[in-house]
């Protein structure tokens, strides 16, 4: 085993340090009485409120959310049920154009995704707005969704799926009684995945989006071009308050369902 010498801690610290300061910063301005961001005034929660009064923030954050949950509702069970057809139907006509097709947005540089399906909109002559993000956002995120759930599929025991059907379930039973809870932990990854691409997406929607619907990244990054603001600041650190809480509450639901798994296990293994 090697040992964890001066040079990789270091290494290690200046990474974090990287990595972490600037948002330390920002969190510690947020709470700024000056409107000036880098001139340091007193401690006050004046910006934050400020935040909750603006309504063009607010409008943009509710777009987002929306926005998010739709397109990573739609891409979960298009890309589980892409991914379920390239694992288990073993070779068919075409199959190399399906998941050449599905995978294609991992590589394509997201100015061409966005523009191709500007032009798109634009030759069937639909509106831009809430619904063509949408539709943008499904399309770039569900190749995401189905690189999870297949390394999923590919592990997955198929003889419970056969005792399933052995027992009398049919093909979609056994599919929604044994498969669907096993690779549950893999859909749900994929749509929290494919849920933060949405929520941090700036290019493809700022080609998609229209006059009604403008959502949080674009809003921000719009404001930021005039300079930089204290709500700008009180918003970033909302957003890394909740995104902490998640990180915390997924790591402990996870480590809860390990230990009651290892639990389980314990227990099956006891003699009778």
């Amino acid at each position: 085993m090697r040992r964890f010498s001066w040079f990789n801690a270091t290494a290690l610290s200046l990474g974090f340090a990287f990595l972490y300061i600037p948002m330390i910063i920002l969190v510690v301005y947020s709470f700024n009485a000056s409107k000036l961001v880098t001139v340091w005034a007193g401690f006050s929660t004046q910006w934050y409120g400020e935040l909750i009064r603006n309504e063009e923030f607010l409008n943009a954050a509710w777009v987002t959310i929306k926005v998010a949950v739709m397109s990573s509702t739609i891409a979960t069970v298009l890309g589980t049920m892409a991914a379920y057809v390239l694992v288990r139907a073993g070779r068919f006509s075409g199959r190399t154009l399906f998941s050449g097709m599905i995978y294609a947005p991992l590589v394509m540089p997201e100015v061409i995704t966005g523009l191709s399906l500007l032009l798109l909109f634009i030759g069937i002559g639909l509106d831009r707005g809430v619904l063509t993000i949408v539709l943008a956002h499904t399309t770039f995120s569900m190749c995401y969704v189905s690189v999870v759930v297949s390394s999923r599929l590919v592990s997955f025991d198929q003889s419970l799926e056969e005792a399933a059907l052995d027992l009398g379930c049919s093909a979609f039973d056994a599919f929604r009684l044994v498969t669907l809870p096993i690779i549950a932990p893999a859909v749900i990854s994929g749509w929290l995945l494919a849920f933060t691409l949405s929520l941090d997406d700036l290019v493809i929607a700022s080609f998609t989006t229209g006059p009604s619907a403008t959502t949080l990244p674009i809003k921000i990054f719009s404001a930021v071009r005039l300079g930089v603001s204290p709500e700008i600041n009180a918003l970033s650190t909302i957003m890394i308050a909740i995104v902490t809480v998640g990180v915390i509450t997924a790591s402990l639901i996870t480590k809860q369902a390990a230990v009651r798994q290892a639990r389980d296990e314990r227990m099956a293994e006891r003699p009778a």
